[in-house]
């Protein structure tokens, strides 16, 4: 049976993008088979028409997606992810806590042949792949967080899985990430949520700024400071 998702919010909407909060689940290109649920730009169809999504985030990241509505917006978000001109920033959960609270990760991944649909770091055959993390707060003894850590990432590069398998590599995986060794019994999805992005608008080049900190278990298990997951 085909799981029933609540519909994206929209957190942002003009002539050319559309930017929603993306719920864990919820695939951010057309489906695969039609017993997964259906994508972010159909549950939207109804109300905008067609769009295509900008980027993608992976099934299990909820957060923020940004959406074309014509083709030259779509051309010109393509360039400006190509050429870097794109801040993301994502929070996360996970096992563990990184060996220093601020950092940076230089590692090249690839696809794992052996292991389908992971990727790995892999410094003959990889690409270039970089990561910058920092540390916000540790899991307090006596609560569900304890053992955990709620990092800020990131990615200035945009490989599949880079966040997730750069954590892993790290030594402390993602909670609920089944395929880098993450515990799942702590919580029913993958505790990563994409928090903030920044971007030109593809017509008249300002910039689009949003931030959409995320909400329930497991980010409840810690304290955050007011404005802490913000963009």
């Amino acid at each position: 049976m085909t799981a029933v998702l609540d519909p994206p919010r929209v957190c942002h909407a003009d002539d050319a993008i559309v930017v929603v909060d993306k719920p864990a689940g919820m695939p951010s290109v057309p489906a695969r088979t039609p017993l997964d649920p259906a994508c972010v730009a159909a549950r939207l169809l109804q109300e905008f028409g067609q769009l295509e999504a900008a980027h993608r985030l992976d099934r299990d990241t909820s957060g923020l997606l940004v959406l074309a509505r014509t083709a030259a917006a779509r051309a010109a978000l393509g360039r400006a992810f190509e050429g870097g001109a794109v801040e993301k920033r994502y929070v996360a959960v996970v096992c563990g806590e990184p060996p220093i609270a601020v950092g940076v990760i230089h590692q090249p991944l690839a696809p794992d042949p052996d292991r389908p649909p992971r990727q790995r770091v892999d410094p003959i055959l990889g690409r270039r792949a970089t990561t910058r993390w920092r540390l916000l707060a540790r899991g307090a003894a006596g609560t569900p967080a304890r053992g955990h850590a709620l990092v800020e990432l990131e990615p200035l590069t945009g490989r599949s899985h880079q966040l997730r398998v750069h954590m892993a590599w790290l030594g402390c995986p993602l909670l609920g990430d089944r395929l880098y060794g993450g515990r799942v019994a702590d919580a029913g999805r993958l505790a990563l949520h994409a928090s903030g992005i920044a971007f030109p608008h593809p017509v008249d080049g300002r910039e689009v700024r949003l931030s959409a900190p995320p909400s329930g278990d497991p980010w409840d298990w810690f304290s955050l400071a007011e404005g802490t997951l913000q963009a």
